[in-house]
């Protein structure tokens, strides 16, 4: 079996870990011959290029005119790029992530026929988040590319249900894959790491709010500042820790400056993913507060470790942050429940004990990374199955 997967990019974030995870895992569990193309990866987000360091080469290939920002002159150029490299490797599946790479990708499958195309969803290309144009550009370009798309994967529920009343394909085309990940060191953060609080300036009785994301528009930073001025006068020993980096980093490193918030926030830059266990055992919450998200891996990681969240009712959140049993799942942008559901965190140590055990009893099947990579590779079985079925029958 020849699968070559597609991505737009391979910053530091939740799909292109999910995606890494899948084409490695193929290769090295199951023999499959499984490889990457991905357009560069540059900026302040970080790269995961480095994983493959090890691999043979051509594990992954770098297409320099496959960008993210759209660009006429180098999409076409990547369509051509990518249509090129299938016809040469004749793959039996051609599996794409993201937005742009997702287009370009089965658009240039289907062109040199492969036989199956598949296209995971891990977050909407389209939403309230963005305005009239870029949704309807979005939207007709997903249905074009949809009408050649084999079979469609979502992280989660929501993402189907977006996409179907988009008119982008049939429920029989879309299956729901969760994302899945090393378990193993986040089921050992039972207790909160001092040593690790202690290189970060955290002292071991402070109350510790985490947040793991991108600092950027859409995540929701702007909203966990509006809040922390609030919960800092009902819980005088919280600490805000904020993993990640972006462009957005001096802005609210100069927000974080000012009175009463100074000292109050820490900012570990960008860090590799096989950190965020040791960095989710520092807190005693998650909070994730973005506004378009397919399922954040965060929510479930921090779920493996105990830890109870408190998100946003954004996209696929709800399908892993039950509120009163995994932690609370509140209204996009309500400040005043948000300040209240942390401080009631912050007040019952009980609470958050029971709620991390539920998050964690949950999650550990769900995410598993193996499952992962099993439910794909079954996946791809059943679509060539069905394709050698069709051919027998039309010949």
């Amino acid at each position: 079996m020849r699968v070559v997967h597609v991505i737009t990019r391979l910053i530091v974030g939740g799909a292109q870990e999910n995606t890494v995870d899948t084409v490695l895992g193929l290769r090295k569990a199951f023999g499959v011959d499984a490889t990457l193309v991905s357009g560069p990866t540059y900026g302040p987000e970080g790269s995961l290029e480095r994983v493959f360091d090890n691999e043979p080469a051509g594990v992954l290939t770098v297409l320099p005119g496959l960008v993210r920002p759209i660009n006429p002159a180098l999409d076409i150029a990547a369509f051509f790029r990518l249509y090129r490299l299938f016809k040469a490797r004749q793959p039996d599946i051609v599996h794409t992530h993201s937005g742009k790479a997702g287009i370009l990708g089965r658009l240039a499958a289907a062109s040199a026929r492969v036989p199956v195309i598949i296209h995971s969803i891990h977050g909407p290309s389209f939403g309230a988040f963005q305005g009239v144009v870029p949704n309807f550009i979005f939207k007709t370009t997903e249905k074009l590319a949809g009408r050649v798309t084999t079979h469609f994967v979502a992280v989660s529920d929501a993402m189907i249900e977006q996409y179907l009343e988009a008119g982008i394909g049939e429920r029989a085309r879309y299956s729901k894959v969760y994302s899945g990940f090393d378990l193993t060191r986040y089921l050992e953060s039972d207790s909160v790491n001092i040593d690790v609080r202690a290189a970060m300036g955290i002292d071991a009785g402070d109350f510790v709010v985490g947040m793991i994301a991108r600092l950027f528009k859409l995540k929701g930073h702007d909203d966990l500042f509006a809040a922390a001025a609030g919960i800092i006068e009902r819980v005088p020993n919280v600490k805000f820790l904020l993993v990640g980096d972006g462009p957005w980093r001096e802005r609210f490193l100069e927000i974080s400056e000012q009175p009463p918030l100074k000292g109050r926030f820490v900012f570990t830059g960008l860090v590799p993913p096989e950190r965020i266990p040791e960095l989710i055992g520092t807190m005693d919450i998650l909070v994730h507060l973005s506004v378009r998200e397919g399922l954040p891996r965060a929510l479930p990681q921090a779920l493996a470790a105990g830890r109870p969240v408190v998100a946003y009712d954004c996209d696929g959140a709800r399908e892993v942050c039950i509120s009163d049993k995994t932690g609370y799942l509140i209204a996009r942008g309500d400040i005043e429940t948000l300040k209240a559901r942390i401080v009631k965190l912050a007040l019952n140590p009980g609470l958050r004990i029971e709620m991390g055990g539920n998050g964690r009893s949950m999650v550990k099947t769900m995410f598993a990374r193996d499952r992962l990579i099993g439910d794909q590779l079954a996946l791809y079985s059943t679509m060539l199955e069905r394709v050698r079925k069709d051919k027998a029958l039309n010949t």
